[in-house]
């Protein structure tokens, strides 16, 4: 299978399932964010995104202008939040937390229609 589709499949469904938590557990957002102050949890949380970020651009690294890039730009993503999660944890919570109270309805709209897009890359549902 190409690194690009299994990608595609593996955000895809990430981002739809992450997005349906959400929506019928609100409060589960709260508590990320509370548990975020917990160090290990932070230490934790932080490690795991920095390995998903490495090993998505180790596998996938693509630049060039098409679908193939979002993946390499979730993985970049992981990798930078993960190690400023690790550097400076406060900042990067209180910047996280910001962002979230302020945009929380369009992140989490973006996300599903970024994970429907890749799902319809991947599966092919609706040609493009």
């Amino acid at each position: 299978m190409d690194m690009s589709i299994f990608l595609a499949k593996f955000w895809g469904w990430y981002l739809i399932l992450f997005f349906v938590v959400l929506s019928f557990n609100p409060r589960r957002i709260k508590q990320i964010f509370k548990d975020l102050h917990d160090e290990k949890f932070l230490i934790v949380t932080s490690s795991i995104a920095v390995i998903v970020g490495l090993l998505n651009i180790l596998i996938h690294n693509v630049w060039e202008f098409s679908w193939k890039l979002i993946p390499t730009l979730i993985g970049w993503f992981a990798l930078f939040e993960g190690a400023a999660l690790f550097t400076f944890p406060r900042q990067t919570v209180t910047r996280l937390n910001y962002i979230n109270v302020k945009y929380v309805q369009v992140i989490y709209m973006l996300l599903f229609l970024v994970g429907i897009f890749l799902l319809n890359i991947a599966y092919n549902i609706v040609p493009y």
